[in-house]
């Protein structure tokens, strides 16, 4: 199934890389030499065995039409970055060093389409974008909202979306069971995250009511605040919906997730705004691996079924 699949995409983009008097849509813009490349040797980068898509990742094969849409300069291999500690989208092996999770996967999924090699490094969240702009990294795949201060520097390939969840002490002592009841108290957030925005908001509508606003209190990763909530620095975390029913689900911390309703956001694999060329071919790649199974699938070995996207989109369109 995922061959025809891939014939089928590929009658499509042929047809569609064809313009101005015959040339390819690579010669015209100057993305190419207009020769095919052999795809058949690339030297994939290794899977982890930890790694729940696996099996689904090393399952899938490169797809000329889409290579040819990468700039040259990214025809040797893509450097992507993420922030671990994110459970279950980024998260270490337990060789502390290979890097695995939803995004990971999804990084060699999309790599493996565009038929290169890849390599993916270690940043802190507020490190990704700067990374981007300097050209430290050409790609960045780490539970980040598209939003539109950051699409003031960066371009994103919508990936999935997700709701949000508090998370609080175990057995939730504090009785907390929406925005409203963490009103006057101090709540942790990672620092220019969308949890920080969405703390705010929900610090200014206690306010609004007459209550006493949160004590947010900023850190630089979610680990960090993480450790706030045990240290009972802080009486509750803002985060992901899927990473706090991860974080929940762990014997070893003594978490309970409190849904917070409505909010959803979609989330967006970024790249510098400089290197719109670059965003379409991943897009196309990221449309093939919905349309194939193979996302859904990756999504599904991870349990996060539900932050699906029909569509893979570029700032929302």
């Amino acid at each position: 199934m995922r061959r025809a699949m891939a014939l089928a995409l590929a009658g499509i983009l042929a047809t569609s890389l064809v313009a101005c008097g015959g040339q390819s849509l690579e010669e015209v813009e100057g993305g190419g030499d207009g020769e095919a490349v052999d795809l058949s040797s690339v030297e994939f980068a290794e899977v982890h065995d930890e790694e729940a898509a696996k099996d689904i990742i090393e399952a899938l094969e490169p797809v000329q039409e889409i290579h040819d849409l990468l700039p040259n300069e990214y025809k040797t291999g893509l450097t992507w970055t993420t922030s671990s500690g994110y459970p279950p989208m980024e998260i270490f092996a337990s060789n502390n060093k290979d890097l695995l999770g939803v995004d990971p996967a999804m990084a060699h999924a999309i790599s493996r389409v565009l038929g290169v090699p890849m390599t993916m490094e270690d940043a802190d969240f507020n490190a990704m974008i700067p990374g981007l702009v300097s050209g430290r990294y050409d790609v960045l795949v780490s539970s980040m909202t598209d939003t539109e201060e950051r699409r003031e520097t960066t371009t994103f390939v919508n990936y999935v979306q997700s709701g949000n969840a508090f998370l609080v002490e175990g057995g939730n002592p504090l009785g907390i069971e929406e925005p409203m009841d963490l009103c006057g108290k101090t709540v942790a957030v990672v620092d220019a995250g969308s949890s920080a925005a969405l703390a705010e908001e929900l610090s200014a509508a206690c306010e609004e009511a007459g209550e006493a606003p949160y004590d947010i209190l900023p850190f630089p990763g979610d680990q960090d605040a993480n450790l706030s909530l045990e240290s009972g620095r802080s009486q509750a975390t803002v985060t992901d919906y899927p990473v706090a029913v991860a974080r929940a689900a762990d014997e070893n911390n003594n978490m309970d997730a409190v849904v917070i309703e409505g909010g959803e956001s979609v989330w967006g694999i970024g790249v510098d705004n400089a290197n719109a060329d670059l965003a379409v071919a991943i897009q196309a790649a990221l449309q093939h691996l919905m349309d194939d199974g193979a996302y859904a699938e990756i999504l599904a070995a991870w349990e996060v079924d539900a932050m699906a996207l029909d569509t893979a989109t570029i700032n929302g369109e």
